[in-house]
Parts: structure tokens; C-alpha cells; sequence
């Protein structure tokens, strides 16, 4: 078995015991574990989960190691110890040792005071004045006189610790909506100052996000303003932060805060925080190639896009995206790159659609009742006919964009292939280009 060990330093908070972590802040590091292994307890002051079945999905026990101590120190979590057993991971990280492997588990732990163990500490002045100082001075006493003269709990702790009996835990469960509160280690006047302490919390959400294979597309940023603080200035204020696609990427996902919080001006000192996930969806996850993929290791482009609009606004940065329309001029849309991508547009017809299409359909000359474009057109394919945007209308203009046209695919020996179509003007009929296939 392989353990893990995120021992939490002590709460400095006057309402709760000062040798134990705050329940909140222990709740926090089990649910940001929970993205790694459903086995998650919480023990006093660490935080205990049980990874060998995880191993292999994370990429090796070297890879979940670096990720579990990078991400674990951004949640104030002070020592990560890794052993064969829970209760010696967590002796181990109280005592500030991480590898559990270096030697055998019995000799690495007879070296520890005894002290490390919770259950030893009711008895410790007596165990020291009979000469014990260090689990094996512990361990070495008879074990009848132990079972007599303390209670069942300590000799429950040494078989646990040394694996000499099997654990017993309750596990952590992972909760339905995401919401999480931070208190400041000092007040902060300027709004990209928060991101220091929004980061903490982003952590958090990323992992209760990977745990249930889900990613946010909107998430809220909240603070409190200190008590002294002027009347006009209120308790506070949020900040709602969007994204086209569901992510969980904590470096974007901080990026993205952080263009936003740049347009933010404090009324006031902020001293506390609170971040809850708005917009959920589930994310399944990328497939794993037996070749390195190059191209991941690149921000994607609407992450960039994404960035931008946070920057320069988001009707500064837009994208053109296709609707469903039978009329070729507003096939096209452009939109906010921010915005949701709309669902896939079915093919309006089975002829094949330009590569390049006029701003303005060119009227043509017609020559023996046949439309010519640098010399005679041969019509190779349709009619495609559209007849559509009754129910369209141009405020600017004050009229109607209803069209009613024939289309066809038709080539040209000098100008190649081109999308033509006959409408019905006042005056007769007549030809138009207006597309050129590349």
C-alpha cells in the first residue's frame, strides 16, 4: 500500500484549539485530494489518502509525487510524507521526513520520539519515566504490561503504525456544488493583489472539478471589505468570470482572473474571500497517445482568445463562426470570442459551397440567353434554389433581406469554377456571381 500524509500547521485562530488545524482549511486539502483517490480521511492535523491504485493513472509514483507536493504547498499544507501505512505517513510528516522507502518501515519508525503518535501523548510522562523516549523504546516493553496498564488505544496505534493490523478510516466524501472561503493574512487595497489568495482557492476548485471529471464555465469571486471601512463603500463586492469551454485548468483559469481583476477598483480593504463554481459540465479526458504530443504542450487558441477579450473587452476580439442559414451573405456570423461555440450547422444542400464569396453579388452580362464572365459560362451543376429571410430586416437600411434565387455551379475557361445565381428583377431576369471556388 501506498499512503500519503498533508500535514496542515496550526490553526493561529483563537476560536479553535491551538495545536489543531481549522476544520474548514483539513475539509479544503481532503476535497482537493479526493481528484486522486477515493480513499481520503481527515486525522487531527493531516490529511491521509490512500494512492497505489493511482499510480499508474498519474503517470508513475515520481509524477504523482510532483504534482501532490507543487499543488499541496499552494495550500498551505507545511510537510507531504509518503509510507507503507497511514499512521507512519503521518508520524513520519510530523517529524518533517517525507520518503517512508529509504529503509524498512520498522526502523525508520523505532527512530521517532514517541511523541508522534496521538495516542501515546495521555501517557507520555509516565511512558518516560519508565526510560522510553522513541517508538522502539516503546515498542521493546512487554506487550501484557502495556495491554494492563494503558489503554487498548495505544497498543491499537503501534499495530497500525506498523502494519501489524488493518486501518480503519472514514472516508471524505466529494460534495455536489463547489463553494470555499478564505480569510486573508492581510488586508488588500487593489483589486490583482486578490489573485494571491483567489489562487489558493482556484486549487481547490480544480481538484473538486477533476474529481468529478467536470470543468466550469462560470465561476464567481467574492470579497468582504474590512469593518473599518467608510459607509459609502459597502461589505463588499464579486467578480463572475466566464469561459467559452468548460475548463479546469488552474494556469488559465488564473490568467483569465487576472485580466479581469486588472479592470476592478477597490471601494475599500479586502480581508476575506469566497470562490463557488456557478456553471458545471461534465469534461472527459484527453486520450493518451503512445507518441508525445507536441501540440499540447501549446496553449490552445481560444484559451488565448479567451485571455484577450478579458483584456481588451469582449466585443474587441471576435470570431466568425457558421449558422444555419440558406443565404449565403449571412452563413457567416461574427461573435465575442468569449462566447459559447454554437452546436455544428447541417449542410443546407449537397452542391458544393465557394471558397470565396462577394461582399456585393456582381451582375453579368448575358450573350445568347447565357451568363458571361470572361468568356462564356458552361452551367455544370444545380439549380440549387433558395428562397429565404422573410423574416429578416435590416433596421439600418429600413428593408427587407428577403431573396429568392436560383444558384448554380458553373465554370469559366479563364476564371475557373464560380457560384452564380438568376434572380427576378422589375426589369427581367438576370445572372449573378457571387462566389469563386480557390
Amino acid at each position: 500500500m501506498l499512503w500519503t500524509a498533508l500535514l496542515l500547521p496550526p490553526c493561529a485562530s483563537q476560536t479553535s484549539p491551538s495545536n489543531l488545524p481549522n476544520r474548514d482549511a483539513l475539509r479544503a486539502v481532503a476535497v482537493w485530494a479526493l481528484q486522486f483517490t477515493p480513499r481520503v480521511a481527515v486525522s487531527e492535523d493531516a490529511v491521509l489518502m490512500e494512492v497505489e491504485a493511482s499510480t499508474r493513472l498519474f503517470g508513475g509514483k515520481r509524477a504523482l509525487r510532483d504534482r501532490v507536493v507543487a499543488q499541496a504547498d499552494e495550500l498551505g499544507v507545511v510537510q507531504v510524507a509518503w509510507a507503507t501505512t497511514s499512521l507512519a505517513a503521518h508520524a513520519l510528516a510530523r517529524n518533517g521526513i517525507e520518503n517512508g522507502f529509504k529503509r524498512p518501515l520498522e526502523t525508520m519508525l523505532d527512530a521517532l520520539p514517541m511523541e508522534c503518535l496521538t495516542a501515546v501523548r495521555p501517557h507520555a510522562t509516565t511512558l518516560a519515566q519508565t526510560g522510553c523516549r522513541t517508538l522502539g523504546d516503546l515498542r521493546a516493553l512487554p506487550r501484557g504490561g502495556l495491554s494492563r496498564r494503558f489503554d487498548k488505544q495505544l497498543l491499537q496505534a503501534l499495530d497500525w503504525a506498523y502494519g501489524r493490523a488493518p486501518e480503519v478510516h472514514v472516508w471524505e466524501t466529494l460534495p455536489d456544488s463547489f463553494a470555499a472561503k478564505l480569510e486573508l493574512p492581510f488586508r488588500v487595497e487593489h483589486a490583482p493583489a486578490l489573485l494571491q489568495g483567489a489562487r489558493r482557492l482556484l486549487v481547490q476548485m480544480c481538484g473538486w472539478l477533476a474529481a468529478r471529471h467536470a470543468g466550469v464555465t462560470s465561476f464567481t469571486l467574492r470579497w468582504w471589505h474590512d469593518t473599518m471601512r467608510s459607509k459609502d463603500a459597502g461589505e463588499g463586492g464579486s467578480l463572475t468570470v466566464g469561459t467559452a469551454d468548460p475548463s479546469r485548468d488552474l494556469e488559465h483559469l488564473c490568467r483569465l482572473l487576472a485580466e479581469h481583476l486588472a479592470k476592478v477598483a477597490l471601494a475599500a480593504p479586502a480581508g476575506d474571500l469566497a470562490l463557488t463554481a456557478d456553471q458545471v459540465h461534465d469534461q472527459a479526458g484527453t486520450n493518451a497517445s503512445l507518441l508525445p504530443d507536441t501540440v499540447q504542450d501549446a496553449e490552445s487558441l481560444h484559451l488565448v482568445l479567451e485571455r484577450m477579450a478579458a483584456r481588451l473587452g469582449p466585443a474587441a476580439v471576435r470570431r466568425c463562426v457558421t449558422r444555419e442559414d440558406h443565404r449565403v451573405e449571412w452563413m457567416g456570423h461574427w461573435q465575442p470570442a468569449a462566447n459559447p461555440h454554437p452546436r455544428k450547422v447541417q449542410a443546407s444542400t449537397s452542391l458544393p459551397q465557394p471558397t470565396w464569396v462577394l461582399a456585393e453579388p456582381l451582375k453579368l452580362a448575358v450573350r445568347k440567353n447565357r451568363p458571361v464572365y470572361q468568356g462564356e459560362l458552361q452551367l455544370l451543376a444545380g439549380p440549387q434554389c433558395v428562397e429565404a429571410g422573410w423574416w429578416d430586416r435590416d433596421e439600418a437600411l429600413d428593408q427587407g433581406r428577403l431573396v429568392v434565387r436560383d444558384y448554380w455551379l458553373a465554370e469559366s475557361r479563364h476564371a475557373g469554377l464560380l457560384w452564380i445565381f438568376q434572380a427576378k428583377l422589375d426589369d427581367g431576369v438576370a445572372w449573378f456571381l457571387h462566389g469563386v471556388f480557390g
